[in-house]
């Protein structure tokens, strides 16, 4: 199926969130997807934190692919070695502590994590979720 994709390579820094938040609203805009912007800030929002908070990496990159009807993110990092573990949240925890993949799941019409290779090297990991017009949220 074909679609247009567009990419960010960010540092692995907190404000980089922020950044990949403004990144997936203003392609949706640019795109005329107002319906998915905010299950998409949201899911990029804990996406691009799980990265930064345990990836070992120095950079990571959000890549939309906008196709009629739906919408994939994907935040990809080149850290093979750490697979992102979905897992319950302390009573005392805040929201940023073990709830951003349940989230994502919950406003996604599907989800999940894909190995990134390099020919027969394993070079990172991808976590992505799609978006569709149909099922848009509201949050």
């Amino acid at each position: 199926m074909k679609g247009d994709r567009y990419t960010l390579t960010a540092p692995t820094a907190p404000s980089t969130a922020r950044l990949a938040r403004e990144f997936v609203t203003a392609t949706l805009v640019a795109t005329d997807r107002w319906p998915l912007i905010e299950a998409a800030r949201i899911c990029v929002s804990d996406t691009v934190a799980n990265v930064v908070r345990h990836a070992r990496v120095p950079e990571l990159t959000v890549e939309m692919m906008v196709r009629p009807g739906n919408v994939v993110v994907a935040v990809r990092d080149d850290d093979p070695g750490r697979l992102p573990w979905p897992r319950q949240a302390g009573a005392g925890e805040g929201s940023g502590d073990g709830r951003g993949l349940a989230l994502v799941r919950r406003l996604s019409h599907a989800s999940g994590v894909t190995w990134v290779w390099d020919g027969l090297d394993l070079v990172g990991k991808q976590v992505w979720f799609e978006l569709r017009e149909r099922a848009a949220l509201t949050v």
